[in-house]
């Protein structure tokens, strides 16, 4: 069919003899392409340009700059003094693998780990089902639990030293049952006595988790498993429990994270005593790298190989649970 018009020139709407088509379409294009680049709300990006640039600073740059030291002897100068800071592969990652310190604050962990995280997640979740039940003082009994977590740890340690003191309050209540040494300079008790601070710290911030994720459970399931007899652990164990196993795995996750980074607690009860008792991978980090000798690139290794366990349990918890939940 021809695109001429009666008159043997081009039809309406076609492009001139000659012209460029290929260019047309392009300057056609490029506007589409810029506005598929910047999105429909091209304004959003510069809204959202400081957060970039702060993130960039705070976060990317220290992150990138500490991979750097890790594989550098690196040590601190005056300010404007350039130094040689020779590049030494894995050896820093080396000696802090084969560093006894390192494998008592692993063990350390574990014991803190083993304590903490099923007193978390199973005591936050039965709180957090009988808040949801609460009608009377139920925003009382919320913030109750949500002010420990909240409150500067420096600030809640000194009621933790007031009761677990070796002259605290629970040494008193306790009387010739208390244990001796007591509970924060016993090598064997310090450690748990940690876990169960954290523990008792932390919980409210759980408790909400499991708050929100109760408040999208339909009411419909409870009232018709009640017309069929079932009694209140049948619908928490048949209704309530698998409804949360997503929020379960995501507060497995954040505990664990939370237990391999804590330093806080360490640092303002025990300091790591007595003796390692209460070493941990985040307090060995600090002391490596800012006590004397100063190794500063141990302590950027350190830092990492803890980021490389973290990560790697939360794609285990997310593969073999979280896949299975659904």
């Amino acid at each position: 069919m021809s695109l001429r018009s009666s008159d043997g020139g081009p039809a309406a709407g076609s492009p001139a003899t000659g012209a460029p088509v290929g260019r047309t379409a392009d300057r056609r294009l490029a506007p589409r392409k810029r506005k598929n680049f910047l999105g429909r709300q091209p304004l959003g990006l510069l809204f959202s340009a400081p957060y970039v640039i702060y993130i960039l600073a705070v976060l990317a740059y220290p992150l990138g700059y500490a991979v750097y030291i890790s594989f550098h002897d690196f040590f601190f100068t005056a300010p404007r003094v350039k130094v040689d800071r020779p590049f030494v592969g894995l050896d820093n990652y080396i000696t802090v693998l084969s560093d006894p310190a390192v494998q008592r604050s692993f063990a350390n962990i574990g014991v803190f780990l083993v304590i903490n995280v099923p007193l978390t997640v199973g005591l936050s979740l039965v709180l957090a089902n009988a808040l949801n039940r609460v009608t009377k003082l139920r925003t009382f009994f919320r913030v109750s639990y949500y002010v420990p977590y909240v409150t500067a740890s420096v600030a809640v340690v000194g009621v933790w030293l007031f009761l677990f003191n070796t002259n605290g309050l629970v040494n008193d209540v306790l009387g010739p049952l208390a244990p001796d040494p007591s509970w924060l300079v016993n090598s064997l008790l310090a450690m748990p006595s940690i876990a169960f601070f954290v523990a008792w710290k932390q919980l409210g911030f759980f408790v909400l988790l499991y708050l929100a994720a109760l408040q999208n459970v339909p009411k419909e399931l409870y009232e018709a498993a009640a017309v069929d007899g079932a009694t209140a652990w049948h619908r928490f164990w048949y209704i309530t429990l698998p409804l949360l196993r997503p929020i379960i795995v995501v507060i497995l996750v954040l505990r664990t994270s939370f237990a391999f980074a804590v330093f806080e607690e360490i640092l303002a009860i025990t300091q790591g005593g007595p003796g390692d008792a209460t070493w941990v991978a985040a307090w060995y980090s600090y002391k490596v790298a800012f006590a004397p000798p100063f190794n500063i690139g141990a302590g950027a290794a350190s830092a990492y190989v803890l980021a490389m366990i973290v990560s790697l349990l939360a794609v285990v918890y997310v593969t073999f649970i979280y896949r299975r939940i659904t």
